[in-house]
């Protein structure tokens, strides 16, 4: 009984365990990124702070934990120490009306900054951290010119947030601060939903304050934001090839689970959290973590020779040079676009039984005939030999994992749904079976590794994929030995690719 008597559990630590697209910090995970700073920037006096999208207040309570021990010298008294911190260094803007309230609260413990509770004296209830109501900017198409949010979902009453938050929805934003900050750091919201219906998508926004923060040109600047921008994704190309070639990024922390920095939250593709270093450029220090280890650190560029997107596993870098050293065709000349046929998932306008000139007809948890005129583009694969594979594909949980689905035989006078993607064409069945027995190896699906961070299998994920001669099956062994790779880097493929059948028969 006396354990729980004296168990005061972090309240923070709690909120942060609650699933939503505005994900909380856990302030473990805050006090890791201040971390990466020099700790001097604590026993400066000058320094000034900023966090563009408070929820919790958790960055701002931590820096003023450290500046409270850390200016102890040069402000000896504790309330003007006090009342130095959060009137001169300490700035946040709350990304709604309600973290504004909680983040005061657990910078100044009183929602509102001037009352009696409160720390320190302010003369109105905002202090330094700021909410200002901004609607979003519609342009002729009904989306939002700053962030892309449909007018059909978000132009809203007063009654209900608007989402537009304000450090991403200004044009010039040193209207907003005009000031120099030595740190901005912050957890922003990641994506907004837009559309309607069935027409529903997320876009990301993150990189929306990343883009504005660099604007003010901070000393440092570190967040926490979704992996999926090693790769792509949806209006990310600029975002992402800015970010691989900026040598001001000196530190990188990758989670490839998510749960292992938000307990609780499931993201896809992982997060990872970064320190930029406005005057000192070079190589990075990327660290990637596993449970509460971080299992591998090592410096190196983001983005490797001959590679477009970043290799999140450090003990890959190695087997990808020694396959690029080959410089191969690469295997993704041979997938298809998503919708290879113009069939979206959905559609049912199929036969459940054969009929005369029918078509045979893949999608996912069905089987059934079309006429050829429902197929709507790429005819001239209808009569080939080729090889179907899942679009889409996520494990989660620990690894080893199988990335890829099983791939399939796709006979002459077929054809499949959104669902698949096609791979080939190819000259008969046989040769079909001998590429599947390669994209059943566990060496094709390391390399697949290295790219994918989302569930997706666009054509993009096979580009590091050599392509081999489909004369006859490959097998593992075969692979190691053509590439060279050593007992660790076996090791380490072993340890991240389960073994994966082919099945049926090449006859």
């Amino acid at each position: 009984m006396s354990e729980r008597l004296n168990h005061n559990p972090d309240v923070l630590s709690c909120l942060a365990n609650l699933s939503n697209d505005e994900v909380l910090t856990p302030p473990e995970v805050a006090n890791a990124m201040l971390d990466m700073l020099p700790q001097e920037l604590f026993r400066d006096p000058n320094a000034r702070f900023l966090d563009p999208a408070c929820k919790s207040g958790i960055f701002l309570r931590e820096i003023a934990k450290r500046l409270l021990d850390g200016l102890k010298d040069s402000i000896p008294d504790r309330q003007e120490r006090i009342d130095h911190i959060f009137h001169k260094q300490l700035y946040g803007i709350a990304i709604t009306e309600m973290t504004s309230l909680l983040a005061r609260r657990s910078l100044y413990c009183s929602k509102y900054a001037n009352g009696i509770y409160s720390v320190t004296s302010f003369d109105d209830i905002e202090g330094k951290i700021r909410f200002k109501r901004i609607e979003h900017t519609w342009d002729s198409n009904g989306k939002c010119q700053y962030c892309g949010a449909s007018k059909e979902q978000f132009d809203r009453g007063v009654e209900l947030e608007t989402h537009a938050y304000e450090f991403i929805h200004i044009k010039n934003i040193k209207e907003l601060y005009n000031m120099k900050f030595d740190l901005i750091i912050s957890n922003p919201p990641y994506q907004l939903t837009v559309g309607d219906g069935k027409q529903n998508y997320a876009i990301p926004i993150y990189h929306n304050f990343i883009k504005q923060a660099k604007k003010l040109k901070p000393r440092y600047l570190t967040m926490i934001i979704p992996a999926r921008w090693y790769a792509g994704g949806r209006g990310l190309e600029e975002f992402r090839d800015t970010m691989l070639h900026d040598r001001r990024i000196r530190i990188l922390h990758d989670f490839p689970n998510a749960v292992d920095c938000f307990p609780g939250v499931d993201i896809a593709g992982g997060v990872c959290y970064f320190l930029w270093n406005r005057d000192n450029e070079g190589e990075c220090f990327v660290s990637t973590h596993k449970g509460n280890e971080i299992i591998c650190t090592v410096e190196r560029p983001l983005v490797e020779k001959n590679c477009d997107t970043f290799i999140r596993q450090n003990e890959a870098i190695s087997i990808l040079k020694k396959v690029s050293s080959f410089k191969e065709e690469t295997f993704d000349k041979y997938v298809s676009p998503q919708t290879p046929f113009g069939l979206i998932s959905s559609f049912r306008g199929f036969s459940q039984e054969p009929f005369e000139g029918a078509i045979k007809y893949y999608t996912y948890g069905f089987r059934g005939y079309l006429k050829k005129e429902q197929i709507l583009k790429n005819h001239d694969w209808i009569p080939e030999h080729k090889i179907y594979l899942s679009k889409a594909y996520g494990e989660r949980g620990q690894y080893p994992y199988f990335f890829l689905g099983k791939p399939f035989y796709g006979e002459p006078n077929s054809c499949c749904s959104q669902s698949y993607l096609l791979i080939g064409p190819y000259n008969s069945k046989a040769e079909c079976y001998n590429v599947m027995s390669y994209i059943c190896s566990k060496f094709f699906r390391t390399l697949i590794m290295l790219v994918k961070n989302t569930q997706d299998n666009m054509s993009h994920v096979f580009k590091l994929v050599p392509i081999q001669n489909f004369d006859k099956k490959w097998t593992d062994q075969e692979l190691f030995e053509k590439y060279g790779f050593t007992d660790d880097e076996i090791k380490f493929i072993e340890s991240m690719v389960r073994p994966m059948d082919v099945g049926g028969s090449d006859e």
